[in-house]
């Protein structure tokens, strides 16, 4: 019985692993450029989901055709808001850095920590002022899942789509940092930020590239996990914070691959984890993970000695 549930639930961990990696990745750049744990990723997370849901509400209103993409459950008009939304993040970042992280960088990391607290508040905060506690809904149609032959599963068009876009994502990432002068000059700096100045990179360019892209991958991880959920509140962000510290410790602190590794690790093994536990420990699954590998390797999977 325990062995037949367990392709599903690989199924619901590729899918909750998909988000995780985004939000991951982007916690990893930021580590690796700025080096400081930036604990309002997580509502910059949910701040891209919201303003996802804001140009829904504007491209509809517009007139956009919102007729479902047979099979997605969703049209356009959230396809559209998905990317605007990346966009829109991404410049919100660079103006918080240039408002509060870039006068508090010379201070210390732990000063930067403490300040990326405040602005998860003020983030939280401000979301709930505009858009209330309640939960909001991108599509409050239920999707019926498809029976794939031979393998006893059964998966919804929605969750392949997450997958499929996490996975592009991921690529297009991949593609940048190893192909493009400003991906290299990503990697020279997160390895020695003074080295790469004496080079002559523009490390501050280099900063407000960090912040674009791994805001940009967090509001594609909000809005992912509104599609997957059906629904986003304010606190998406801070119930989406441990996953994404466990995958960056677990896969190396700094690296983005790492970053990638350790968010499918997280994702399914707190899917599996409910073959033997009840599904409200789950995120405790991911607790214990983060401290196994501090304990045994604090450095991380891919991280370097």
């Amino acid at each position: 019985m325990i062995l037949s549930r367990i392709p599903q639930l690989v199924v619901y961990g590729c899918v909750s692993g998909s988000i995780i990696t985004l939000g991951a990745i982007g916690l990893s750049l930021t580590y690796g450029i700025l080096k400081f744990a930036n604990f309002a990723h997580g509502d910059v997370m949910a701040t891209g989901a919201f303003l996802a849901l804001f140009f829904l509400f504007v491209l509809q209103k517009i007139g956009l055709p919102s007729t479902p993409l047979h099979p997605l459950s969703f049209g356009l008009p959230l396809i559209f808001a998905f990317v605007l939304s990346m966009l829109t993040t991404g410049g919100i970042a660079v103006a918080i850095d240039r408002v509060v992280y870039k006068r508090l960088r010379t201070t210390g990391s732990i000063t930067l920590l403490i300040a990326s607290v405040g602005v998860a508040f003020v983030l939280r905060n401000t979301l709930q002022f505009i858009w209330g506690p309640d939960p909001r809904y991108y599509i409050k149609k239920i999707q019926k899942s498809i029976k794939v032959p031979f393998l006893g599963i059964r998966i919804k068009p929605d969750e392949i789509f997450i997958i499929i876009i996490a996975l592009f994502l991921v690529i297009l990432l991949h593609l940048f940092l190893t192909r493009t002068r400003t991906g290299k000059a990503m990697r020279a700096t997160s390895d020695n930020i003074d080295l790469a100045q004496v080079s002559g990179i523009d490390t501050e360019n280099i900063v407000k590239w960090t912040w674009v892209i791994g805001s940009a991958l967090a509001a594609a991880g909000g809005v992912l996990a509104g599609i997957e959920n059906k629904f986003i509140t304010p606190s998406l962000g801070w119930d989406m914070l441990l996953p994404i510290f466990a995958a960056v410790i677990l896969g190396g602190i700094g690296n983005p691959y790492g970053a990638m590794v350790g968010g499918m690790i997280i994702g399914l093994s707190a899917e599996l984890s409910t073959l033997f536990i009840s599904t409200s420990y789950k995120p405790a699954v991911a607790f214990i993970i983060m401290i196994v590998m501090l304990l045994i390797k604090p450095k991380g999977i891919l991280g370097e000695e």
